[in-house]
């Protein structure tokens, strides 16, 4: 009891000192592209998204998904999406949920798939659904968006350790106070929450946080106020899921997805100006951050 005493009274009391991420440690977790590769062993991504009318929360999720160079996606989504998404994205197969107008139901078998994103778009109707992923699915997962909210209300659905959470500071909020974390710091609740449910917490917004289980953090020095926009963050939950399925563990997959992001929002910014850069206009310029990478490794 002690122990735990000690643990808890740290974990609410240490606010580490993040470690700031560099374009050379990226070369050193980025993978080289097999050159025999095809699209059965890079990965099969699933993304659980889109609520009726929340269709364009999908559609980022899943291009940005693909860009991050994943083999394949499905996206378990309402038929009323079915005609944006296939239009959208037509390299993306589509799982349709028996839901009207949200989602209630889960894939019932996850053998094909190597990764998980789930929230963007998603509607706080869906509690059934979340819970039976959490319930039922064994691969890394990606939560975002309104997975977390409904995590907020519903603490005990949190029993995978295999997860990255990604709430921007409003929903950290929602997770501190669902979870009775101390502190009106969201960086320190960030910190706590990845201590004691081992999972990667990455806190969204100024200089990205990135808490992992060990009470350690890392941080980005990238990304710009144009950023600031609806449908960014899904971007990420995209590139992270699509990370994952090709086989990069947790803590790589959320490092290198949050500074090939905030690397491409950079380029976006000094090409179309933080005013009017749109979430699309990341994926547009990922080329751009997958290449400085590259080049580090002289690819």
């Amino acid at each position: 009891m002690l122990r735990f005493i000690e643990k808890h009274y740290l974990c609410s009391m240490i606010r580490p000192e993040p470690i700031k991420l560099d374009i050379n440690r990226m070369a050193e977790i980025y993978r080289i592209r097999p050159a025999d590769a095809h699209k059965g062993t890079m990965g099969h991504a699933l993304l659980v998204a889109g609520r009726y009318g929340m269709a364009g929360c999908a559609s980022l999720a899943a291009e940005a998904c693909l860009r991050s160079g994943v083999g394949k996606l499905t996206i378990h989504t309402i038929r009323k999406n079915r005609n944006i998404l296939q239009m959208n994205v037509p390299e993306a197969i589509l799982h349709l949920d028996s839901g009207t107008d949200f989602l209630r139901t889960s894939v019932q078998d996850f053998s094909p798939y190597q990764s998980v994103g789930m929230g963007p778009g998603l509607g706080t109707k869906a509690s059934t659904c979340l819970a039976r992923y959490l319930e039922k699915c064994d691969l890394p997962m990606v939560l975002d968006a309104d997975a977390l909210n409904l995590l907020a209300q519903n603490p005990a659905l949190l029993q995978k350790m295999d997860c990255i959470l990604t709430p921007h500071v409003g929903e950290m909020q929602r997770l501190a106070k669902g979870f009775g974390l101390d502190g009106e710091d969201m960086y320190q609740c960030a910190v706590q929450m990845a201590t004691e449910r081992k999972c990667i917490v990455v806190l969204k917004g100024y200089h990205t946080k990135i808490c992992l289980p060990d009470g350690s953090a890392l941080c980005c020095p990238r990304g710009n106020a144009g950023m600031a926009t609806a449908g960014s963050g899904d971007v990420l939950t995209g590139i992270i899921t699509g990370l994952l399925a090709q086989g990069y563990k947790l803590d790589e997959a959320a490092a290198l997805g949050v500074w090939l992001h905030a690397s491409a929002g950079d380029y976006a910014a000094e090409k179309m100006g933080q005013e009017c850069m749109l979430a699309r206009d990341i994926i547009i310029f990922l080329p751009q951050a997958f290449s400085e990478i590259k080049k580090i490794k002289n690819i």
